[in-house]
């Protein structure tokens, strides 16, 4: 738990009846190689000392967050889906298996040899094409690639830095009897797939009791001519039809996946030119990174969903009761390696934030920290802030943000030339 999601978890409906307990540090979940088994060991004594009732174990991050609620909910006795549902979205490789077993909108893929002396894309899968880890942080290590080249050196990067999280990802494995198609896969797994085109999209809901709950469609808009996140926004702009195919998509999958008393997020491609849908990845939480978008618009955060299923309680959130009729999160981004030279300080953010009502601003890197030591960070880009922006139409949104990243004068330097100024990111 961080600062900004304890304000957020204690904005849910109830939460004046509970208290929230940071278990773990982001720090100590950010280690460049995690211990699975060691961070179990030391969230357990924490567990273990509390004087209190252990009523919950809640996540909203990934790998190895995902993996270690379940783990702990079947010591203590607290509500959680099957860690086997979880390792089924988390690890890519299996998850595409599930998938091609419940819907047809998926790309071709295979599996890479990364053994092999000249490694080759799997057998079907063409050019231009997406290489990553089974199992990577916010897209680390995942390569978009154009020719045999570009995916051999792909390839290599991949071998240098896969054991990061795929190796403790192999404790994690060895704790569910896995199908005969995945014998002798492992965690340190690279994929190839084909590259999937038009809008992306994400869709958020949550199981209960079996039930499969669809409760927002955002739209995911990337830089031009990168795949590196400009903002999300909700609610999406695509016509109605599309969403509602876009809910059946991911009701049948995650009815496949068996997830239950749990939070979903699927992320989506919609190409309006061939009126195609394919799904690009399932997470086992919901997004954080949304929550500040569904209390504007909605009314309440996405967490209260979380935090409902955790405590047996209904997990539906209001629909529009929000003070906004739309939100976005942007990423302010450096698209090469640098020094954060100019970080405001928190009285700044305040003021910035009190000037331009509906905006929340959240700065990524400290002062002076070198952009390269930022943990979770895309394979083409460095975040240099977060900011969250509510308004009436797009003009609102994007005319809050532009006012806001203007006032904040965040910006990097080159490595080396600190004292000289550098280009805005």
């Amino acid at each position: 738990m961080d600062e900004t999601n304890r304000t957020t978890l204690e904005a849910v409906p109830g939460a004046e009846h509970c208290r929230f307990h940071p278990l773990l540090s982001p720090e100590e979940l950010q280690e460049d190689e995690v211990s699975v088994p060691g961070l179990l060991e030391r969230a357990r004594g924490v567990l273990d000392s509390f004087d209190g009732s252990v009523d919950a174990v809640v996540g909203y991050w990934d790998f190895p967050v995902s993996t270690m609620i379940p783990l702990l909910a079947e010591r203590y006795g607290t509500r959680s889906t099957g860690l086997e549902s979880v390792v089924k979205c988390e690890h890519k490789y299996w998850s595409r298996l599930e998938q091609q077993k419940a819907i047809d909108e998926i790309p071709r893929f295979g599996r890479v040899d990364m053994e092999a002396a000249e490694p080759e894309p799997p057998e079907g899968v063409r050019f231009p094409m997406w290489v990553k880890p089974a199992l990577a942080y916010s897209s680390e290590l995942a390569y978009g690639v154009e020719n045999i080249e570009e995916f051999r050196e792909a390839v290599a990067k991949i071998r240098e830095g896969i054991a990061r999280v795929g190796r403790p990802f192999e404790y994690v494995l060895d704790q569910i009897e896995l199908p005969e198609e995945m014998a002798g896969v492992g965690g340190m797994v690279c994929l190839a797939e084909e590259t999937l085109t038009g809008l992306q999209v994400a869709v958020e809901g949550y199981v209960h009791q079996g039930a499969v709950t669809v409760y927002g469609v955002l739209d995911s808009i990337t830089y031009p001519d990168s795949s590196s996140f400009l903002r999300h926004q909700y609610p999406s702009s695509l016509p109605p039809q599309v969403q509602e195919r876009l809910t059946g998509v991911s009701e049948r999958v995650i009815r496949q996946i068996g997830m239950d008393a749990a939070t979903f997020s699927i992320e989506f491609f919609y190409d309006p030119g061939t009126d195609a849908i394919r799904l690009l990845e399932i997470n086992p939480r919901h997004s954080q990174s949304h929550a500040e978008l569904f209390d504007f618009v909605d009314g309440v955060p996405n967490h209260h969903c979380m935090v409902a299923l955790a405590l047996g309680r209904d997990p539906a959130l209001p629909h529009r009761a929000g003070p906004y009729q739309c939100a976005a999160k942007w990423y302010h981004r450096w698209f090469t390696d640098g020094v954060a030279h100019r970080v405001p300080s928190a009285r700044e953010i305040a003021r910035v934030q009190e000037e331009i009502p509906g905006t929340v601003i959240d700065v990524v890197p400290e002062q002076g920290q070198h952009l390269a030591n930022l943990s979770q960070q895309d394979s083409y880009s460095y975040e240099l802030a977060h900011v969250f922006t509510a308004g009436a139409d797009d003009d609102e949104l994007r005319e809050k943000y532009d006012r806001a990243i203007a006032a904040l004068g965040l910006h990097g330097t080159p490595p080396g030339s600190e004292t000289r100024a550098a280009p805005r990111a």
